[in-house]
């Protein structure tokens, strides 16, 4: 390779100086061994090798498209041509002229190839770039124009905005989730990531919703699943009492079925199953992936979570029982469905079924030693999950219409669900099983504010830009279930999150321990921005369906009453601006935000994961590919600016998760972490779940440990789909 070539095509003066410093142009190297010579020079001491060894992966992959397809960077027109041909690219794209084409293939900056670092380019070049015949054959500019142009294709003035969504992308202002990066180019992929649904108790609902999680799976989704109406061990079946096996034979199923049907070839089948924690297999359900026990009661490839109400957190803090029904049982005498309430109306149910001598499937267990078998088991596998039922149901901007049964794959995404009914085999001579009633699956799709590039006067341009873009995505995809289809027609449900809030903290010299204020006040007005966003697309493409008597038509949002709050805030301004907007053009999306974890695409854009701590400031991620060096893009600077996860009170992130929350129409991704060599006691997590309910979180995510001596967190496994 000429290196002389390369360092003066690609590096800054700085960089090339640097690169001098260390190597030898007249010596003849491999790209192997260049690359390899470059990442072991990256360090704590030594950030700007990360951003040369990641132009040098960038030229390399450059130099390997153009020769596998044999034409060059600059000839778009025949690039989408030949890909559509090739059955790789999408015909959708014929929507657009040759001038048109030849227009934004002007706009392209082929310079915003070298924006990425050394993982961003290594994870985005091998994960994300489309192959025929094993080749790569996509340019990584290309693929953000390509990208942008499906996204404003079906826009009025679709080169405008074709030119708006690419700058957002390759400018790594906004990430898309991976659906909508890997699957909007090809021939009918699925761009939604989330979805959940709900399984009716009886066999035809069960297998239904067995093959729904298949076809999701099969299309690259993430699956949330609702086994609370599946009756109990030892239940009725046709009048024959003790015979039910309960749920867990059926989530062994649901088990297999997620490691049968892949993500499109990329890992596993992603599924969460959520279970109330008044239901009487509870105990069996916390035992599915410890070491201990029965192995034909286990499930090691699924997530599990627990639904929670307040009615048990306030007996586990008042040191009273808690009784478990069955809800097959609860539902044949007394024509009640438990798991579709909540708050006040859950609790009156409840307590009277507790006192009904006429019940028999029904434990009596300690509130407490059941949260502590829960906490147990979290830092034995990390699970199961925790959702806060009534929390985000009582903050449900569309409760006028259904509940909130339980959370997502990554605990972020949700809104109204439920189940099909009234499954038919024959209905008007129709020989394939039909349904009537149809349920609805929550499906949402996701993009990121990438903090770490944004400055705050740019909020509002790429916040709206965000909401467009989903919005659009919506009537792009046709989703493989018609409840899915359904429930986008309905509430149109978008799930704006952010990345980089770690580096947008650091850059501004903030102490995180004491900028709950300030964090506060950011994510106030990022959801100020959507839903303005969201009510100017109102008023050019009209409101979703289930406006009316929502929460955000009757002037409340996030629980806080309009007249109430703009007394309080020091956006006032701009809270009377949306307020208006809303009375005057309703929403255009049901739901608007939802912090993903974004932990893949988070590595492409150069930013830390989520609206977390970083992990550490520089590790080195080890995978079956080699070693791939990880440091924070402010290290020089701003290093100290940048806590560890570890490091942080679990109490002040829980604060500031909660502070973050508060502005989300959906949920956060809260993930908790415990340094076991920093004598952490069982009542210190105990109280920080605790907490986390009190400050009204609507779900726990993922809780780590790091063990003792040692620096090794237990291993966390998510979904693609909630990655961006």
């Amino acid at each position: 390779m000429n290196i002389n070539n390369i360092i003066e095509t690609i590096l800054t003066s700085e960089e090339k100086n640097i690169f001098l410093t260390k190597f030898d142009i007249n010596t003849s190297y491999t790209e192997e061994q260049l690359l390899l010579s470059m990442i072991q020079e990256i360090s704590i001491d030594t950030p700007q090798w990360n951003n040369i060894a990641g132009k040098f992966l960038m030229f390399i992959h450059q130099e390997n498209v153009i020769k596998n397809r044999g034409y060059g960077y600059f000839n778009f027109l025949k690039v989408l041509e030949k890909n559509i041909e090739l059955n790789i690219y999408s015909k959708d794209l014929l929507k657009y002229s040759t001038d048109e084409i030849l227009e934004l293939e002007n706009y392209i900056v082929p310079e915003r190839d070298l924006l990425f670092d050394y993982a961003g380019c290594n994870m985005l070049t091998n994960r994300y770039v489309l192959k025929y015949n094993g080749l790569k054959y996509e340019l990584i500019q290309e693929i953000f124009m390509i990208i942008a142009m499906l996204l404003a294709q079906n826009e009025n003035n679709k080169v405008f905005y074709a030119k708006k969504f690419y700058d957002a992308l390759s400018l790594k202002k906004l990430s898309l989730a991976t659906p909508l990066l890997a699957n909007l180019r090809i021939p009918n992929g699925n761009l939604s990531s989330c979805f959940i649904s709900a399984i009716d108790d009886n066999i035809e609902s069960i297998f239904y919703n067995i093959t729904s999680i298949a076809k999701i799976s099969k299309n690259g989704g993430g699956v949330g699943i609702n086994l609370s109406r599946i009756r109990s061990k030892g239940s009725s079946v046709n009048g024959y009492l003790n015979a039910s096996g309960g749920v867990i034979p059926w989530i062994k199923i649901i088990n297999d079925t997620a490691v049968a049907v892949n993500q499109q070839g990329r890992r596993a089948g992603a599924v969460t199953v959520a279970l109330d924690i008044w239901h009487l297999d509870i105990l069996d359900f916390l035992e599915l992936q410890t070491e201990n026990g029965d192995q034909r009661g286990k499930a090691y490839d699924i997530y599990p979570q627990i639904v929670i109400s307040d009615l048990f957190m306030n007996r586990v803090l008042n040191n009273l029982n808690w009784t478990l029904f069955d809800p097959y049982e609860i539902r044949t005498k007394y024509n009640i469905e438990l798991c579709e309430l909540f708050s006040k109306n859950f609790e009156k149910e409840y307590l009277k079924l507790e006192q009904d001598d006429n019940i028999i499937l029904k434990k009596s267990i300690s509130a407490k030693e059941l949260l502590k078998e829960i906490m147990k088991i979290q830092i034995e596998t990390g699970m199961p999950y925790l959702f806060f039922k009534d929390t985000a149901n009582l903050l449900n901007h569309n409760s006028h219409k259904g509940i909130i049964g339980n959370g997502n794959l990554c605990m972020e995404s949700f809104s109204n669900f439920s189940p099909t009914k009234n499954f038919n085999e024959n209905l008007e001579g129709n020989k394939a099983m039909t349904t009537v009633n149809l349920g609805t699956i929550h499906t949402c799709n996701l993009i990121s504010l990438n903090l770490c590039e944004l400055e705050e006067t740019e909020l509002e341009e790429y916040s709206s830009l965000a909401v467009r873009i989903l919005d659009n995505t919506i009537d792009l995809t046709i989703t493989p279930l018609p409840e899915s289809n359904y429930h986008n027609s309905l509430y149109r449900t978008i799930g704006v999150g952010v990345m980089g809030l770690s580096d947008f903290i650091a850059k501004n010299y903030w102490i995180y321990e004491n900028s709950s204020k300030e964090i506060s006040n950011l994510f106030e007005k990022i959801s100020l921005f959507t839903l303005k966003a969201s009510a100017l697309l109102a008023k050019e493409r009209t409101q979703y369906t289930y406006f009316k008597g929502s929460s955000w038509d009757r002037g409340i949002y996030f629980g806080i009453n309009f007249a109430d709050h703009l007394e309080k805030t020091e956006y006032k301004n701009l809270w009377l601006e949306v307020h208006n907007l809303i009375q005057n053009f309703g929403l255009r999306n049901g739901e608007l935000t939802a912090i993903a974890p974004n932990t893949s695409t988070s590595i492409i854009m150069g930013a830390t994961a989520s609206v977390n701590p970083t992990f550490s400031r520089f590790y080195i991620e080890k995978n079956q590919k080699g070693a791939v060096p990880r440091l924070v893009k402010y290290i020089m600077e701003h290093s100290w600016f940048y806590p560890e996860f570890k490091n942080v009170p679990p109490k002040t992130y829980v604060t500031n998760m909660a502070n973050i929350g508060k502005w989300i129409s959906q949920g956060v991704s809260m993930e908790l972490i415990f340094d076991l060599n920093k004598n952490i006691k069982a009542k210190d997590i105990f109280d920080t779940i605790i907490l986390a309910w009190q400050l009204k979180c609507k779900s726990i995510y993922y809780i780590r440990t790091i063990q003792k001596d040692s620096n090794i967190s237990t291993k966390k496994e998510e979904c693609d789909s909630c990655s961006g």
